[in-house]
């Protein structure tokens, strides 16, 4: 995740148009391991045990805040499902594929 994770993620509020197939197959080739499900994109991150997935989580937490573009998540005892979707577009906006770059970055 290289130049992805020097981008900011920027105010969206609808005024910015879900990607076309193409731009998201270009950002997928940065994001490995992130699948695409319909209008957003998917990865599963596993850890020890419950105490590390919230380590995790929050790690995830303050980068959501940070960029002002936060995922859905789910924590399972030693994993976190995560999903990325830009809701303002209706789809996936470059913001989804940063927030993914800079996770995978931890």
């Amino acid at each position: 995740p290289g130049e992805l994770t020097k981008k900011r993620c920027v105010p969206c509020e609808g005024r910015v148009p879900a990607l076309d197939a193409a731009t998201i197959g270009s950002f997928m080739s940065e994001v490995p391991g992130w699948q695409l499900r319909a209008t957003a994109i998917t990865k599963t991150y596993s850890f020890p045990d419950f105490a590390a997935a919230m380590v995790f989580v929050n790690r995830m937490a303050q980068l959501a805040e940070d960029e002002g573009h936060h995922p859905d998540f789910c924590v399972h005892y030693g994993q976190v499902d995560v999903t990325l979707t830009t809701h303002a577009a209706s789809g996936l906006t470059e913001n989804d594929f940063i927030v993914a770059a800079k996770i995978d970055a931890f």
